[in-house]
């Protein structure tokens, strides 16, 4: 399960299984997660992390979106 990214206390990476989902990725802090598609970016899934929380992952998964398509696409894809 590559690690991607890392913002503040956000962890964003893939797990090797997720290659038949469409395009997303998960997010931690903790032992609380949640799991974004990327196109176009929305929220899927979350455990433990509050609304406004939710927002602050959702605008740093808009904001890398492109980096983070490309990770997809290169651990994939290859």
């Amino acid at each position: 399960m590559p690690t991607v990214l890392r913002v503040g206390p956000y962890r964003f990476f893939f797990y090797a299984s997720d290659r038949g989902e469409p395009t997303h990725v998960h997010v931690e802090r903790q032992d609380n997660v949640a799991k974004f598609w990327l196109d176009p970016v929305r929220l899927q899934s979350s455990g433990g992390l509050s609304r406004v929380e939710i927002g602050r992952i959702e605008k740093l998964v808009s904001q890398h979106q492109s980096e983070l398509m490309e990770a997809w696409d290169e651990y994939f894809r290859g």
